[in-house]
């Protein structure tokens, strides 16, 4: 049988393949479902769209993703755009992703609501805000150079505090790059550590216009800011992640100038009037101390000084007397103990104890030395004796007279029934040992 009809598995994925990808109907695709199997990748996104009856594997590569302005999550609905393919290594088809949007809600909105979920789960907008400096000497704004807000910003202080210092850190403010520029112009204010207030803001527009004020990292990096900021985006009726983060909102850039700086004129007056008010109240400070001098200098105590010591030289003398008669009294029971702590010291005398107590000691030592020259001869006497036993019983003693003994290897022999005819043995004499060999043995009988 002949097998040339019959495709490969490869043969015929990469046929289905081609068909995919020239179907002009394939290539955009509309499509709405519910993700499923979705799992938060570091790169490209696998996960799959369902509805009531079907199933469809999704991939969205990481240059799409990351135009998604939005976390999808589990069972969210979405709208996707993108083109049919075959995997070709397992057969499946799947759609690749090129944009994607909730279902009924705007990516914008959604990612707002996200993105003020998590910063609100961290804490980012219940700490306790930045109190605006009442008299600030200068001012840091983030705007753009060419807009009305700098302007406004401008005009609003010249009239109200001209003195304070105005300083524009230019930024994008609209579009893929207006981000990243607002980081670093707050980055680029964090290093100077002179400025007393920041104002953030821009004109007003629609969400896409003010989204770079709803992005993380903007957030972030006002909340890193120690000086307070007002923020001021948009119109009233908008409120950005910018907004909640900030210390202060104002509606308008006019407001936010008028929340950072007082009316110069207003202080003015209000010093005016603090100094009026500090000089009556000195006058009457002043007025109520004459007052109080010339009642002092008119008192009898004044007139007649002397008057005012009489009670006290009175009591200085009364004391003076009762402590000379306490001292009296002291030294006169000192003096008595004295004599009766003599008197005893007397009766009690104790040299003479002292006296027979040496007098015990050297007796008493007589007696020790005496006795232990007594025993020390009687133990001298004892070991001399126990010596010459013990020297008489000795073996060595013994053998200085004549004796010797028979061993053979190590062996003692005490009977010639020990030994045999050229037996090789050791005699140990007094002073040394002699070898011999046995050439005869003879046994002495006893008498019993």
């Amino acid at each position: 049988m002949t097998t040339d009809k019959y495709l490969t598995v490869t043969a015929l994925s990469r046929y289905l393949h081609k068909k995919f990808t020239v179907d002009p109907y394939l290539q955009r695709v509309f499509l709405t479902g519910e993700i499923s199997n979705f799992r938060l990748r570091p790169r490209h996104q696998y996960f799959s769209l369902k509805d009531d009856h079907a199933k469809i594997s999704a991939v969205m590569f990481q240059s799409n993703f990351k135009r998604v302005k939005f976390t999808p999550e589990e069972g969210m609905k979405v709208l996707v755009v993108g083109r049919i393919d075959l995997y070709e290594p397992n057969g499946t088809y799947q759609i690749n992703i090129e944009s994607m949007q909730p279902d009924g809600v705007g990516a914008l909105y959604e990612a707002y609501e996200q993105l003020k979920k998590k910063l609100t789960a961290e804490g980012l907008f219940s700490v306790e805000k930045k109190s605006l400096p009442r008299f600030p000497k200068k001012i840091a704004v983030i705007t753009s150079p060419s807009g009305a807000v700098i302007r406004d910003i401008i005009t609003t202080v010249r009239r109200r505090y001209p003195i304070a210092q105005i300083v524009l850190f230019p930024a994008v403010v609209q579009g893929d790059q207006a981000a990243d520029s607002l980081v670093g112009r707050l980055k680029e204010v964090s290093l100077h550590h002179d400025f007393d207030t920041l104002i953030i803001g821009r004109g007003g527009g629609s969400i896409e216009d003010l989204w770079p004020f709803n992005e993380e990292k903007v957030a972030r990096a006002i909340f890193a800011l120690d000086i307070p900021v007002i923020s001021s985006v948009g119109h009233e009726t908008d409120t950005t992640i910018a907004d909640l983060v900030a210390d202060l909102r104002a509606p308008t850039p006019t407001a936010a100038a008028e929340l950072a700086t007082p009316v110069l004129t207003d202080e003015i007056l209000k010093i005016t009037q603090q100094r009026l008010r500090l000089l009556q109240a000195v006058k009457m400070i002043i007025q109520r101390d004459q007052q109080l001098v010339q009642r002092q200098t008119g008192s009898y105590i004044f007139k007649t000084p002397a008057r005012l010591y009489e009670g006290y030289l009175q009591k200085l003398d009364f004391l003076n007397t009762k402590l000379l008669a306490e001292f009296r009294q002291q030294l006169s029971d000192k003096q008595r103990r004295y004599l009766q702590a003599n008197g005893r010291l007397k009766t009690s005398d104790p040299r003479p104890q002292i006296k027979y107590a040496k007098a015990t000691v050297l007796n008493e030592h007589k007696l020790l030395v005496k006795s232990m020259s007594q025993y020390l001869v009687k133990r001298q006497n004892l070991l001399a004796q126990t010596t010459a036993q013990l020297n008489a019983l000795s073996p060595l003693s013994i053998m200085g007279r004549g004796y010797s003994y028979v061993s053979q290897t190590g062996k003692i022999m005490r009977t010639v029934h020990d030994l045999h005819v050229d037996d090789e043995i050791e005699i140990h004499l007094a002073d040394g040992v002699a070898k011999a060999q046995v050439t005869a043995l003879k046994e002495e009988k006893t008498n019993e």
